[in-house]
């Protein structure tokens, strides 16, 4: 007679707004605690960054061995899901959530990994920024200039069974990047000229603050939705109308953060004439292609709709699926083109006069860090 499978384990995921808040601090701290408690715990991955105080937490934790991995003549070390699954502990510590792994890597991310280990019983206890959210990316970007580009899929936390937000000042995290706690003195000076600038520290703990909030309000409500007089959830539905053009990336991270603030459901369609996509350009076509994938990583039902009239095309699938709110990409201005998205959207919005229309513009900012 064999046993029942073991539960999925449980994920805790200590978020915060810049390196050097003590994210890894505070889940080395934890566990030291848990193995007090005679829980069988083992350090998947660590990253100490030369900080002296988080290296010393590790003493006395089991931690498994890195894997190897070859790629371009180099040598590059990985966390090895398959040494942890092998080993079998209670819980597993892994830094460094939304890290990419090396091209020759088992799965592609870390968080892919964490879950293999959460789907074996395996509870987990990582660390990540809020600016590597999918969702704030180009909020990110705009607000700071930097285009972060090791990025998690909303769902992914939004899994997480419990949310700590590690907090400090900006002051206090500056003060600590001055005294060479976060980085060496040569990383923390270009570090000053990214994220570490007082007025981005701020708005970053701000959306960190609000992130883990908006965590807790989900959990609370989730079981206690208001309900119609039959029985059924009164939900918001967003709809996507994209493209193969730029924005349309932004109008979807745009879209699912919104979907997930109203706890709604959130589509995606492309609207293509009668001659179907083929009729497309292969470099627009790979372009969609990517903007539709990108959609269903993020868990947002794509449709590719057929029909010469675009805005009756999409108000009628708007209608048939019950759609509260509709998200447009604002063409970037080029005379003509300009004018002709502009009658199009106006057309929309008046076909659609029982729902909200809302157009998202695209903003380029300037410099890309990994």
């Amino acid at each position: 007679m064999t046993g029942q499978p073991r539960p999925r384990g449980r994920l805790k995921v200590f978020l915060g707004y810049a390196a050097g808040v003590g994210k890894t601090f505070q889940m080395l701290s934890e566990a030291h605690d848990l193995k007090r408690h005679g829980v069988d715990l083992v350090v998947g991955y660590f990253e100490p960054h030369g900080r002296a105080a988080t290296m010393a937490l590790v003493e006395g934790l089991e931690v498994v061995p890195r894997k190897i991995i070859e790629y371009r003549g180099s040598r590059f070390e990985e966390m090895d899901a398959g040494a942890i699954l092998a080993r079998h502990p209670e819980v597993a510590i892994v830094d460094e959530f939304p890290h990419t792994n090396v091209p020759g890597s088992e799965r592609p991310k870390r968080w892919e990994d964490v879950h293999v280990l959460l789907d074996a019983g395996i509870d987990v206890l990582t660390t990540m920024n809020v600016q590597h959210l999918e969702s704030l990316n180009d909020q990110i970007w705009q607000s700071t200039g930097v285009r972060v580009r090791e990025t998690i899929p909303d769902w992914v936390l939004k899994e997480a069974d419990e949310i700590v937000m590690v907090d400090l000042t900006p002051r206090a995290l500056l003060n600590r990047l001055a005294r060479g706690v976060v980085y060496p003195q040569e990383r923390a000076q270009a570090a000053l000229q990214n994220f570490f600038r007082e007025p981005t520290l701020v708005a970053l703990r701000e959306l960190a603050m609000r992130q883990a909030a908006h965590s807790i309000e989900s959990r609370l409500t989730s079981e206690d939705e208001p309900a119609t007089g039959l029985g059924t959830s009164v939900r918001d539905r967003l709809l996507l109308v994209i493209g193969p053009d730029p924005p349309s990336a932004a109008l979807i991270r745009r879209g699912r953060r919104v979907a997930d603030y109203l706890r709604g459901d959130c589509l995606a369609v492309h609207v293509t004439t009668s001659a179907g996509l083929n009729a497309m350009t292969p470099e627009d076509r790979e372009h969609l292609d990517r903007h539709l994938n990108f959609a269903r990583a993020l868990q947002i039902e794509t449709r590719i709709l057929e029909g010469r009239d675009m805005p009756a095309t999409v108000v009628e699938f708007a209608r048939a699926n019950a759609i509260t709110q509709i998200f447009i990409p604002r063409e970037k201005p080029t005379a003509l083109r300009s004018w002709f998205a502009a009658a199009l959207v106006q057309r929309l919005v008046n076909l659609a006069r029982d729902m909200q229309v809302t157009v998202v513009a695209d903003r380029s900012v300037r410099r890309e860090a990994v």
